[in-house]
């Protein structure tokens, strides 16, 4: 339908996630049409440079320059308290509230079979590893409240039985069947504060 390099550029913005055909064809038309060529440029630039630098924290998982991480090197976190979230978006929308002062640790994903993910697929172990020292008295399993998100949770919860640590689940305050990262700060603050001791 349009010149090669335009069906590339379309084709590309595909693969990103919640991208349909109008919405690729739409973000590529405004780069051609509105972006200069130092700005198209500068965009690529960022992307390579992020893809470069960008690496997993060596405690949390998370995605950083640096490791450890900006949150888990900070004196004034609570290392007793492990938030055990999905992805790093996750990280970002509970961090946002400025309600929750723990640490966290990001799965990378939750368990699916049909999708052929199993626990050494996520960083379940990473976060076995991280309760042997005994300075952890809580995990908060904020695991999306998804069908896979809850098995990952349920999952998590069986393993951590022989640590002498509570396991937490965070309240059905964010609707089932959504993701954590596109809730409201008060849904998310709530939450939080009505989480639950899973059994």
């Amino acid at each position: 339908m349009y010149s090669a390099a335009i069906d590339e550029l379309i084709e590309k913005f595909l693969r990103l996630p919640g991208i349909g055909q109008k919405s690729a064809e739409r973000i590529a038309f405004y780069l051609l049409e509105n972006m200069t060529e130092k700005e198209a440029e500068e965009m690529a630039a960022a992307i390579v440079g992020a893809k470069r630098k960008i690496r997993l924290c060596e405690c949390c998982q998370n995605l950083t320059d640096e490791s450890p991480c900006h949150i888990c090197s900070s004196p004034k976190r609570d290392r007793a308290t492990i938030c055990v979230v999905e992805g790093p978006e996750d990280v970002s929308a509970i961090e946002n509230t400025h309600e929750y002062n723990g640490l966290y640790h990001v799965l990378h994903g939750a368990l699916s079979p049909m999708d052929g993910i199993g626990p050494d697929d996520i960083k379940i172990n990473e976060l076995l590893l991280r309760l042997t020292d005994n300075a952890v008295s809580e995990v908060i399993l904020a695991t999306n409240p998804t069908v896979n998100g809850t098995a990952t949770a349920v999952y998590i919860s069986k393993l951590l039985a022989p640590f002498d640590v509570k396991v937490t689940r965070i309240a059905h305050g964010i609707p089932i069947g959504s993701d954590i990262e596109y809730a409201d700060k008060i849904t998310i603050i709530k939450a939080m504060e009505s989480r639950s001791e899973m059994k």
